[in-house]
């Protein structure tokens, strides 16, 4: 038996490769299958199956993709209705893969078709339980992704019982594989770790501490963030089926001569700029908005950009293929290619966003200018800069009505990557001057500006 994860840090995501006597089965694969064929090829087996553990809101699945290439069979759990052909496995169906099982569990919560995986070893031991987004590392997956079907509380007392009578009846030393792990948004905050224990996950995790399903379903919904807006997007791509990958890059992935670049400016495409912001702050085109490849591109482009909009990308020389296969990974196919050349070959003037240390915060305080902190509430609350004002990024532009683009407005988040982001929001919407700030809340907090944690009001 091998088992390994293969974990796409940009989406907080794992994906996982099963294998025993020549036989392997993938679980929850990302869009791109490449990786899997190859590890597949590479060992010398055949894949046989391809679990799904649920209907995934925060990228597209490589299921289809990769049954169609290998034969492998998509399994989902009951409940899961698709417009192509699947096998819903029954609650405790059992899948043999050589020597070893998988068994389905179904674990309605997350969403309702929900279902865990146990794999058990050549001896019939359970080893290991793959749980999507039903359990993580110190958390349980987000219940509010069925809005007008299902109340996040309907959901929400379905995954109590599903962990209290599948998941935390499993022995201590079985292995908890998940399907995201920290920076995720399918869960309220997830640890940095990739994969637990049962036992583990029963001492220290909230939502599998002894409670009523009341008090489970007052925990689990309190202080969750609205869902990414292609969340809902995501899921019923996932549902209906896609064009192949393949397809989606050879269209995409078309390189725009100038000329060409600035008609589809004009007729309405968004200018992406995928660089990173050291490098962005420095020329830019007016009107685009940075997200660079180096942090949590997809999320942030599916977070802040709409899925239909058309976009067009200025990319690092080199790195174009990325910047499009990582927004195809979670639905955004409406790229119209990318400047040839790049940056360097756009022949009119361009903007720049002003940047400063963080032991210079204090000094533009002092000369009246006010300093927004755009990271995410819970991080705001913990401890933010006095008089700072909290407008979140995943909020903007909307959240930027009251505030006057004639001024100075000192932008902070946690490291910079962020910041950058809303900077190019910010000059988009009009806004003369956002300053950014290097390095972010870990850099300002250890120079002296006086720091508090209540909540603000703003």
């Amino acid at each position: 038996m091998y088992i390994e994860q293969l974990y796409t840090n940009c989406l907080a995501e794992a994906a996982y490769y099963i294998e025993s006597e020549g036989e392997a089965a993938i679980i929850d694969p990302l869009r791109e299958i490449k990786p899997y064929l190859e590890l597949a090829e590479k060992r010398g087996t055949k894949i046989k199956y391809v679990f799904e553990t649920h209907f995934h809101a925060d990228f597209v699945s490589g299921h289809i993709d990769l049954s169609k290439k290998t034969g492998g069979k998509i399994i989902y759990g009951p409940n899961a209705n698709t417009e192509y052909e699947v096998y819903n496995a029954k609650d405790g169906e059992v899948f043999t893969l050589g020597k070893v099982t998988i068994k389905a569990l179904h674990t309605p919560g997350h969403t309702p078709e929900s279902t865990c995986y146990l794999l058990q070893d050549e001896n019939g031991k359970d080893h290991a339980v793959f749980t999507g987004d039903t359990l993580f590392v110190g958390d349980v997956g987000r219940p509010d992704l069925l809005d007008g079907v299902m109340s996040k509380e309907e959901l929400a007392g379905m995954m109590y019982d599903s962990l209290n009578t599948k998941i935390k009846t499993l022995a201590d030393d079985v292995v908890v594989y998940p399907a995201h792990g920290a920076g995720s948004a399918c869960g309220k905050n997830i640890g940095k770790e990739t994969y637990s224990t049962i036992g583990m996950q029963k001492a220290a995790n909230y939502a599998l501490q002894n409670m009523t399903k009341e008090e489970f379903i007052a925990k689990v919904t309190d202080g969750m963030l609205p869902p990414p807006k292609y969340f809902f997007e995501d899921a019923k791509i996932n549902k209906k089926g896609y064009e192949p990958i393949d397809s989606i890059m050879d269209k995409n992935k078309s390189a725009l001569e100038l000329d060409e670049f600035k008609k589809l400016i004009a007729e309405g495409a968004l200018v992406l700029d995928t660089r990173k912001p050291d490098d962005f702050e420095r020329g830019f085109i007016s009107g685009a908005v940075n997200i660079g490849l180096n942090g949590q591109y997809a999320v942030w482009v599916g977070t802040l950009i709409d899925i239909d909009q058309p976009l067009v990308l200025i990319v690092e020389p080199g790195m174009e293929e990325e910047a499009i296969l990582r927004l195809a990974r979670v639905g955004y196919e409406n790229v119209r290619g990318y400047l040839k050349g790049g940056i360097e070959n756009w022949d009119e003037e361009l903007e720049k966003v002003n940047s400063i240390n963080a032991s210079d915060v204090a000094e533009f305080m002092k000369k009246g200018d006010k300093v927004i902190d755009i990271r995410k509430p819970g991080e705001f609350n913990t401890a933010h800069i006095k008089g700072a004002a909290f407008i979140t990024l995943s909020d903007m532009p909307g959240n930027l009505e009251g505030l006057d683009k004639e001024k100075d407005y000192v932008v902070h988040c946690a490291g910079g990557y962020r910041s950058m982001i809303a900077a190019s929001i910010m000059k988009r919407e009009g806004f003369k001057n956002p300053i950014n700030v290097y390095g972010g809340f870990g850099a300002i907090k250890d120079t002296g500006v006086e720091i508090e944690s209540e909540a603000v009001e703003v």
